[in-house]
């Protein structure tokens, strides 16, 4: 798949805040290209969490072929670096079955990553390390904020806690040289044609069917998920995996410390504030000539596509 008039092959990305359907306009591309579509989200690599992190159903994903959904276990130490080397290599494989490689997601530090680079810095106390990812992700970014505003400011609220101290992106251009001249991860930036689209519908609309999807996860598995989770003792509780949306207040709704209308109530807060965080970074950080589109149906959204359909 290329694009008009090049020789670089094609990569189709589409991100948008939690809830915004990035998910059903992949399949849909998918199917009409014969594409694969890779995962961008955090979340969805782990596979304790299907059901609260959203990841495509089975059903979805027999529709196309889909990689990196539920492909490593909490205890897993992952990180942008090994997802952008899994996604080079399964975008790599897409190409060589003539398949349209379709990232969808809203990681901004996953995908930073893969197009950018990432540069190396020198190793960081492990108890330092822990520190910081026992911090909740807002006071982490309350941190950054006052360390490092300009930081703070790039990252999207997904970012911090897949990253591990100790790594930072390349910011594109001249820093982008630098991570590779430094011996960092290199990014694909430069070898691909990327066709990005980023979904930014009404936020009554996303704000509603976030606290529908919160109230289906809870009737439909997301209770059993976190008790299978937490009867883990092989996951420490600084884990990733267990500071997703909806853990926490299910914890404690397990444990007896609030009800389940509070923990519902509790996690559905908690995503219309994480959506209201990705929406405004992915308005302003991603670069201004990535297409924006605010509609909420599948046809219009496919038009984008259009040229590589």
């Amino acid at each position: 798949m290329n694009m008009p008039n090049s020789s670089r092959p094609t990569v189709a990305l589409i991100a948008g805040p939690t809830a915004s359907g990035k998910s059903a306009l992949a399949i849909a591309l998918a199917q009409a290209t014969g594409g694969t579509v890779i995962n961008a989200d955090s979340a969805q690599v782990y596979a304790e969490l299907r059901v609260l992190s959203a990841r495509p159903s089975a059903e979805e994903e027999a529709q196309a072929p889909h990689r990196l959904f539920g492909h490593v276990t909490g205890t897993d130490d992952y990180s942008a670096a090994r997802w952008a080397a899994e996604a080079k290599a399964e975008i790599a494989a897409a190409q060589g079955r003539c398949s349209l490689p379709i990232l969808v997601g809203g990681t901004g530090m996953y995908i930073r990553t893969l197009l950018d680079g990432i540069a190396p810095v020198p190793g960081i106390d492990p108890a330092i390390r822990a520190e910081v990812r026992a911090l909740p992700v807002a006071e982490a970014h309350a941190l950054l904020v006052k360390r490092d505003p300009d930081a703070a400011a790039r990252l999207a609220p997904a970012d911090l806690c897949p990253l591990p101290v100790g790594e930072r992106p390349a910011g594109g251009g001249h820093d982008f040289q630098r991570a590779r001249d430094a011996g960092g991860v290199g990014g694909i930036g430069d070898q691909i044609d990327l066709a990005p689209l980023i979904l930014l519908p009404d936020r009554i609309w996303l704000t509603e069917r976030c606290d529908r999807r919160l109230t289906a996860m809870f009737d439909e598995g997301a209770i059993d998920e976190v008790a299978a989770l937490l009867a883990r003792d092989d996951i420490p509780p600084e884990a990733p995996v267990r500071k997703a949306i909806g853990v926490p207040e299910i914890a404690a709704m397990l444990a007896g410390e609030i009800g389940r209308a509070e923990a519902l109530e509790r996690a559905q807060a908690a995503t219309r504030q994480y959506a209201k965080r990705q929406y405004t970074w992915l308005r302003h950080q991603p670069p201004p000539d990535w297409p924006r589109t605010d509609a909420t149906d599948i046809i219009n959204r496919m038009l984008h596509f259009a040229r590589i359909v």
